[in-house]
């Protein structure tokens, strides 16, 4: 794993390359899927996830029309750290995630195979997808609801 060092003057250090680097080249291995690690240099402290977060921020105001989070969006997320017992909205926005990325490659892919395919049949590969992604990754949560739904107390189901 890449190691940058992040100094008291604000500084990156890329201890692979030898050089000082910035946000941009940061964002640049995100989107290269390269891992790496922005630790403190003199604490050696994980700083990796509020060097994202610093990204993302700067992609927000940076280019208006590519807005990802709304001020509604972000008032919600400040909501959901307060509750007694936060959802588990990590995971929930990890899995949406990977399945708009997946759907968008699919898409990419299905445009380049476009003249075999009618729109109609793309559109229910996709709900199929959708569905067989939400069974695997709720189901058993939804499948004890149900049971739990058709229990009514009496012994029979």
């Amino acid at each position: 794993m890449r190691v940058i060092r992040k100094y008291a003057n604000r500084r990156l250090y890329d201890t692979e390359q030898s050089r000082y680097v910035t946000l941009e080249d940061l964002r640049s291995l995100v989107l290269d899927d390269v891992a790496f690690r922005v630790e403190d240099a003199k604490s050696g402290e994980d700083l990796t996830r509020t060097i994202l977060l610093t990204i993302i921020i700067e992609q927000e105001q940076a280019d208006g029309e590519a807005e990802v989070f709304s001020n509604d969006l972000l008032a919600q997320f400040i909501r959901v750290y307060d509750m007694a017992k936060p959802l588990p909205l990590a995971r929930y926005l990890e899995q949406g995630t990977r399945l708009m990325m997946e759907q968008q490659k699919h898409m990419q892919d299905q445009w380049q195979q476009a003249m075999r395919h009618t729109p109609m049949e793309l559109m229910r590969e996709l709900a199929e997808e959708n569905m067989r992604f939400w069974q695997q990754n709720l189901g058993g949560q939804a499948g004890r609801s149900r049971q739990d739904d058709d229990d009514d107390g009496n012994g029979k189901s």
